[in-house]
């Protein structure tokens, strides 16, 4: 009778103390990922800057796995540009670095030749960006598509400057 009693005391404790702990829940959003807010303030700078070249764009922002997490598409936009400003999201994150670099290393006779066949297809040319912030982590890449490789990435680039302001 007693191991009974100190058995359910026992059991009562653990409920009671991990109570809480339960009614919370799990924490799912990961250390180091892009927050929604962030990819906000990185949308509108990247946004501004195609207004102000006047070139209208695709932008993409995808998390430190890869995942779409904000996209905007202007009026007139390429429609064919949406899947290329996510690919070049995706591109710059799978590989770290930016699309650019990676078109460099991926032509004949270096050695990522073919890598652009992999992961369902990927962008190798300028436009996909790292997203990294204030505290040097890479925490999602954009990819920008509508205008020329070197237009796409100053917006791209506008972008990603706006996570360290």
């Amino acid at each position: 009778m007693r191991k009974m009693m100190l058995s359910s005391l026992l059991v009562l404790s653990i409920v009671l103390f991990s109570a809480p702990a339960f009614a919370e829940g799990p924490v799912k959003t990961l250390p180091g990922d892009i927050t929604l807010a962030q990819a906000r303030v990185i949308l509108d700078a990247a946004l501004k800057k195609a207004v102000e070249i006047k070139v209208p764009m695709n932008i993409a922002i995808v998390d430190a796995g890869g995942n779409l997490k904000a996209f905007y598409r202007q009026e007139d936009a390429f429609l064919g540009s949406i899947d290329i400003s996510i690919k070049k999201a995706v591109t710059a994150r799978y590989f770290n670095m930016t699309t650019r670099a990676l078109g460099a290393a991926s032509v004949p006779g270096q050695p990522l030749y073919g890598i652009e066949a992999s992961n369902n297809g990927l962008i190798l040319f300028a436009g996909g960006v790292l997203l990294v912030d204030k505290n040097n982590v890479i925490v999602g890449a954009i990819g920008v598509s509508g205008g020329s490789v070197d237009e796409d990435e100053s917006v791209a680039k506008a972008g990603a400057a706006a996570l360290l302001k």
